[in-house]
């Protein structure tokens, strides 16, 4: 994320909380507006609530904020300091938030009539704000804590174990709101983790530049001094002409990449240029090691 190449420490640490706070205000509005009132019981405690909010009658907020607090007390109990500062401050947020909510905005109906627009909008607002909490190594706390805990402490497949009680949520949505709600329900939990998973590829997501040239200096600059990247450059030859070639090998964000590619055209319109995506790059200057 962009916080990793803030210098100052405290200016870092602020911007990183304040990307975990617009994180949980976007899950919070997705929950809120569009999850709670129309029952969808899928993803953790938020889809647990929605079954005990109709059985019991308790406010769902309500009852996220004590699960949620119930779980960082064990998730202390379990794990210690491994719960995380940015889990905590995370998971009250959420919580506090939905409760406060409940009371300046209470809903008694969803917003609109069309069910299914309200469920894309259920999944992708709390995937985004997940996406966006899991790449800076914080998460909204939950499910995810069960997750810590069992990771440290058996050897149970943690993905099964979360799996099974998502689901848990989405049988009881059957039973308790109906087929309609149920099979709405099933599918938030199919799309949810695809939508994290594809919002954390393209936040991550880097070019790869192979570039085959005969003059590899200006471009190597360019990327030096104006890029602010570096390169690895080595010697090949041509398989048809066996003349001399060289080769630079960079990664760069997106849009560094639209510059060096305009650049290339520019300074050597004959090179050999191999772009391709990666969201999985570590080393220095993207994922620590």
């Amino acid at each position: 994320m962009a916080t990793k190449n803030i210098q100052n420490p405290i200016v870092r640490k602020a911007a990183e909380y304040g990307l975990i706070t617009f994180s949980i205000w976007i899950m919070v509005v997705g929950i809120y507006f569009f999850k709670f009132p129309n029952n969808f019981a899928f993803g953790g405690v938020t889809g647990f609530s929605t079954v005990v909010a109709r059985l019991t009658g308790f406010s769902a907020g309500d009852f996220t904020f004590f699960v949620n607090t119930a779980l960082l007390a064990l998730g202390f109990m379990f794990l210690g300091t491994d719960v995380g500062v940015k889990t905590v401050y995370a998971s009250m947020l959420m919580s506090v938030s939905l409760s406060v909510l409940e009371r300046l905005y209470p809903l008694g109906a969803p917003l609109t009539r069309e069910p299914l627009l309200e469920l894309i909008f259920a999944i992708f607002c709390p995937g985004l704000g997940s996406a966006v909490l899991f790449n800076i190594g914080a998460s909204s706390g939950g499910t995810d804590i069960i997750a810590m805990i069992l990771k440290k402490h058996t050897s149970m497949n943690i993905g099964t174990a979360l799996l099974v009680v998502d689901l848990t949520s989405v049988v009881l949505a059957f039973f308790v709101f109906g087929p309609t709600t149920g099979l709405f329900s099933c599918l938030g939990l199919m799309a949810k983790s695809l939508v994290i998973d594809d919002v954390i590829e393209n936040m991550n997501l880097c070019k790869c530049f192979n570039i085959v040239c005969d003059n590899p200096g200006p471009i190597c600059d360019y990327i030096i001094k104006e890029l602010n990247r570096s390169a690895t450059v080595y010697k090949a030859e041509g398989a048809f002409s066996h003349q001399g070639k060289t080769i630079i090998l960079a990664t760069m964000k997106r849009g560094q990449a639209i510059k060096l590619r305009n650049y290339i055209r520019k300074v050597e319109p004959t090179a050999f240029i191999l772009i391709s995506n990666s969201s999985e790059i570590i080393g220095k200057g993207f994922l620590a090691n």
